[in-house]
């Protein structure tokens, strides 16, 4: 078995990549739309626990030091995207978010994944609207992030895959953004958790052929990140504390449910548990 390849995102994960916060990123923060100033002291003992339960569930975390100074680069998520055949560096719809693929490169190398593709101009592709429904579909929001020129690549690196396309509401326009992981989130092959208010109804329609149900978010957690989560399992969860009605709403159906603190490293940048995280193996 190779040590990469992610075409799940519930089945048990193996390896992740992640990128601490550092201490250069703090000046910048006005600059790349972050809410408020990080505490990067606090920043740093909060990525630092998330680091442990990843561990705790298994999986091994490869730390990188990825874009320094650059405070988006923690949601290690966005840059890249790994399939059978390697890493896609993909290129983020954020102009400050250029050179976070590049930079990731000797990392990914070091941990024995190869470079299988990479989404050139005028495409772009945010991983976070990247979504593995199945190891035979892969879902992409198109939105301000994400643009046709880049689905039509991502299509060709991934060839033997079916890769679907989901038009993104506008919601608060290009300045605040909008993935198809803050609408849903798979938990098991047959669950997922979703805000249905705002998704695109061929999304839902989909889900509903293919036999998967649904949990849904209530509106009030919405904006605080209730439906990104990151499956560590079937039916086992990561999630960002204060969420409690989704987290309920979850146990009801049979998902254990784990919390962090992400006061530092999610709230204030608007990056949940997948945006944290790059699976890069999961078997």
């Amino acid at each position: 078995m190779t040590g990469y390849g992610a075409t799940s995102m519930t089945l048990p994960l193996r390896r992740v990549l992640v990128r601490p916060p550092q201490p250069e990123d703090a000046a910048r923060w006005r600059e790349y739309g972050w809410r408020e100033e990080p505490d990067m002291s606090a920043a740093a003992a909060e990525h630092e626990a998330l680091r442990e339960i990843l561990a705790g569930a298994g999986a091994e975390v490869i730390v990188v030091d990825g874009d320094r100074g650059n405070p988006d680069a923690i949601y290690a998520y966005d840059p890249v995207l790994v399939g059978a055949a390697g890493a896609v560096l993909l290129r983020p719809g954020k102009e400050g978010r250029l050179s976070e693929p590049r930079a990731l490169e000797a990392s990914l190398a070091a941990a024995g994944v190869p470079v299988a593709a990479r989404i050139e101009a005028p495409g772009t592709i945010d991983g976070g609207d990247t979504l593995w429904l199945d190891d035979r579909t892969l879902l992409v929001g198109r939105g301000y992030r994400t643009n046709a020129a880049g689905v039509e690549q991502l299509r060709a690196a991934f060839a033997e895959v079916e890769v679907l396309s989901y038009d993104l509401p506008h919601w608060n326009g290009r300045g605040e953004v909008m993935h198809l992981m803050s609408l849903v989130s798979p938990l098991d092959q047959d669950l997922a958790l979703v805000y249905p208010r705002l998704a695109p109804v061929r999304l839902l329609e989909l889900l509903a052929e293919r036999g998967i149900a649904t949990v849904e978010v209530p509106d009030a957690e919405f904006e605080t990140m209730g439906p990104n989560v990151l499956a560590l399992g079937p039916r086992v969860a990561l999630a960002l504390e204060g969420n409690d009605a989704t987290r309920r709403r979850m146990e009801a159906v049979g998902v254990e449910v784990l919390l962090y603190k992400g006061d530092e490293i999610s709230r204030k940048g608007d990056g949940g548990p997948t945006c944290l995280t790059r699976p890069i193996l999961r078997s």
